[in-house]
């Protein structure tokens, strides 16, 4: 977990409703989201460029990555991707 539950200007670090959590840059924009259980990232989540972009979207097991990732560009085209099984890297397709 974070120590800063907020910015220097009052903008919150991160919220966590239920078992989503969401973190936030100091602009107020989503970081990245997602499901947190037990303190570990599980599920899908995905990670946006401080301009609101979508950046990433992978899976994580217990913390760890699995599954494919996808990395966006800043124009939104698809940059590669990769599988992932127990946060090694498997494949990388560009």
């Amino acid at each position: 977990m974070l120590k800063n539950k907020e910015y220097a200007n009052g903008q919150k670090t991160y919220e966590l409703i239920g078992n989503k959590m969401t973190y936030f840059f100091k602009n107020g924009k989503i970081k990245a989201e997602g499901i947190l259980d037990n303190n570990q990232m599980q599920g899908e989540w995905r990670f946006y460029r401080e301009t609101g972009q979508l950046w990433q979207v992978g899976n994580f097991i217990n913390d760890k990555k699995d599954g494919t990732w996808v990395r966006y560009d800043k124009n939104g085209r698809l940059e590669y991707s990769e599988t992932f099984k127990d946060n090694k890297l498997m494949k990388k397709k560009e």
